[in-house]
């Protein structure tokens, strides 16, 4: 067995463990590489059917073209799509204009993950979180209970020794559960190339730049590149020294900003 077919695999059973135990279930939808590449083994994992809502919170701040790609491929594939938002922190005025990235990232995103989790009495969410995309997430578990408040102690998950995952939850919590663990990025860009997975057009260099990493506009900004293809992106991915998230501000705006926005129930 090949190293891409045996990680997706492993996804694949941890997918099917989640719909298994979890009457209600949904998958988190970024509309980046990594959700879309979760997206794509759970149609795997049902032969082409998603038989569960896929949710995308909307901040309002994502790129025209992301939502193209949300619009077009909800369609194409025939998908129950959910689009949260955080109403009441727009109608307030959130925003980067006047916000720091922390209170726009904490407001807009996990509020309104909290929001839609009560509004449609979630118990389990699927993430596509990697370990080496960010220190903080290397402590997450494949299976991630939280609290009520939906809070996350990284010094509280649960063991999962020899695929041993504790996917059952008690009836006061609910639990992300993350597929994704166990690849790299560079995984991901080979196993795109080898699925043909489509995604968004923002991923490939145009007049020298490109976005490495997608997420609201006000705070993503792009690389210096060449790569406008797959190939090109795979090989410039294994010869880069710089942080995968680069280019996603709130991640630089301190040093605990990513673990205090984890520990408050982010992404």
């Amino acid at each position: 067995m090949d190293h891409l077919t045996a990680l997706e695999n492993k996804s694949i059973y941890i997918i099917r463990e989640a719909f298994n135990q979890y009457k209600s279930l949904t998958l988190l939808w970024s509309i980046g590489k990594d959700s879309t590449t979760l997206l794509w083994l759970v149609r795997k994992a049902f032969f082409g059917d998603v038989s569960f809502p896929v949710m995308h919170i909307d901040t309002t701040y994502k790129f025209p073209q992301m939502y193209e790609f949300r619009d077009k491929y909800a369609k194409e594939w025939g998908l129950n799509l959910m689009i949260e938002k955080n109403q009441s922190a727009l109608n307030r005025g959130i925003g980067y204009a006047t916000h720091d990235g922390f209170t726009c990232c904490h407001e807009l995103k996990t509020v309104a993950l909290q929001q839609a989790i009560i509004k449609h009495n979630l118990k389990a969410i699927l993430v596509g979180i990697r370990r080496d995309e960010h220190g903080i997430r290397a402590k997450e578990r494949y299976f991630s209970p939280r609290t009520i408040d939906f809070k996350w102690n990284a010094g509280e998950q649960p063991p999962e020794l020899w695929d041993q995952y504790k996917s059952k939850i008690g009836k006061e919590v609910h639990v992300r559960v993350h597929p994704l663990l166990h690849w790299t990025e560079v995984d991901i860009w080979e196993y795109i190339k080898r699925e043909n997975i489509p995604i968004s057009e923002l991923y490939f260099a145009k007049d020298g730049q490109r976005y490495r990493s997608l997420g609201c506009m006000p705070i993503t900004k792009p690389i210096n590149s060449k790569a406008d293809s797959l190939d090109k992106i795979i090989k410039e991915i294994k010869e880069s020294k710089d942080d995968e998230r680069a280019g996603r501000s709130q991640d630089k705006e301190s040093m605990n900003t990513m673990e205090k926005l984890r520990a408050l129930g982010y992404m």
